[in-house]
């Protein structure tokens, strides 16, 4: 594993979940790690749970000006930025017939937006030292297609083909952008979470991949992981 000592990172929806998973293993690695969640209170007790070395940020992720905040706050305390972890998300599982407007437009806003947003303002800090890191958390929805997916499939598609156009645009910018596409994972996605080790993916298994990605050498670069479990059902 990678040590990241000196190093700066946000991670995106990290008070549960994946990003939760990722947020302590950036930790524990030696990072500095900005929590952040659209509840002050969740990512202030998650900030405060890892201790020395994070700090809990509130931002909702389909607001562009609250993103800029959030990168802009994170220079201003600790005068660089090295990862940028897009892990939030959410699915609203409805047919088209089903869904409104506004939810439609809150997953696109959310799991796309989210990501664009985020990057845009975080690409000129990520740069600055030649060594910069996006890694964007998608899915295998981006690619297999369900029933009543219709919004998240299109945002997660969405996801994957925006990684890596951005890889391209940033590649000679000194800074490297992955996209992690996991498939079926025991968080509360959908309402439902194991208390123990079952068939699907933990988030830690995700976050692993995070740490393992930003062990590359300086000159490779891994710019999609596709996850599965090894015996679903």
């Amino acid at each position: 594993m990678p040590n990241l000592t000196g190093k700066v990172a946000i991670v995106t929806g990290s008070t549960k979940g994946i990003g939760l998973a990722t947020a302590e293993r950036l930790h524990a690695a030696g990072a500095t790690v900005v929590v952040s969640a659209r509840t002050a209170a969740d990512v202030a007790s998650v900030a405060k749970r890892l201790g020395d070395r994070a700090l809990g940020l509130a931002c909702d992720v389909a607001d562009p000006a609250a993103c800029q905040r959030l990168v802009d706050e994170t220079v201003k305390r600790f005068g660089r930025l090295d990862v940028l972890v897009n892990n939030a998300g959410f699915a609203i599982l409805k047919s088209i017939a089903d869904m409104t407007v506004d939810e439609w437009r809150r997953q696109i806003d959310v799991n796309l937006g989210g990501a664009f947003y985020c990057s845009k303002a975080a690409l000129p800090h990520l740069s600055a030292h030649g060594d910069g890191f996006i890694i964007n958390i998608g899915s295998l929805a981006g690619r297999n297609y369900f029933a009543g997916g219709a919004g998240y499939n299109a945002a997660k598609a969405g996801l994957i083909g925006m990684t890596e156009a951005m890889m391209l645009d940033v590649r000679h910018s000194g800074v490297r952008v992955s996209v992690i596409m996991p498939g079926s994972v025991n968080t509360n996605f959908g309402g439902k979470q194991a208390t123990e080790r079952s068939w699907p993916l933990e988030a830690d298994d995700v976050a692993l991949t995070v740490l393992q990605l930003l062990d590359y050498p300086k000159g490779a670069h891994v710019s999609r992981v596709e996850m599965r479990p090894s015996q679903p059902k």
